[in-house]
């Protein structure tokens, strides 16, 4: 007998579902890249991205629990050690309207496919890791004191990400 992935329970294409398990990641990599930081700054906002990310698989959302679920075991458990690679997009600004663009897809889809429950559930969610990783390390400031704690680009891209799914 051959197991069915875990999407189709939910109802969703492989597409669809890539889909999703792709936005998480790719929203750390935005709420990152939104302001230039250094590298300990961005090590640490990868660190609190993935933290969230990993903190899906608790969630009273099946759906959210399935996907942070598939997301751990592809890139890797911050709870063994593990680490995500930096990631820089060569243009941030225009990685994050990709971004935002693909977060709208998500809201259509699930609004089409789950209950509203299990969607305002995983728009939280990427509104929360969002806000973990921009608040995760300091910009400016000297030797690490000081600073912004979330800057105006990094605060722009939270607020926008909010905005396109109503969180």
């Amino acid at each position: 007998m051959i197991e069915e992935p875990a999407y189709t329970g939910f109802g969703f294409s492989d597409e669809e579902w890539g889909l999703l398990v792709g936005l998480p990641q790719s929203v750390l990599t935005a709420a990152s890249a939104a302001e230039s930081d250094g590298t300990r700054a961005t090590m640490a906002e990868g660190a609190a991205g993935l933290e969230s990310i990993s903190a899906g698989r608790e969630s009273a959302s099946p759906l959210v629990a399935a996907v942070a679920g598939e997301i751990v075991t592809r890139v890797g458990d911050p709870e063994a050690g593990e680490e995500l690679p930096v990631i820089a997009p060569d243009d941030p600004r225009g990685y994050a309207e990709e971004v935002l663009g693909r977060a709208k897809q998500a809201a259509a889809l699930l609004a089409a496919k789950v209950d509203e429950g299990e969607a305002g559930a995983y728009r939280h969610w990427l509104v929360e890791i969002a806000e973990h990783v921009v608040g995760a390390a300091s910009t400016g400031g000297i030797l690490g004191l000081g600073g912004s704690t979330v800057t105006a680009s990094e605060r722009r891209f939270r607020d926008r990400l909010a905005e396109i799914l109503n969180d």
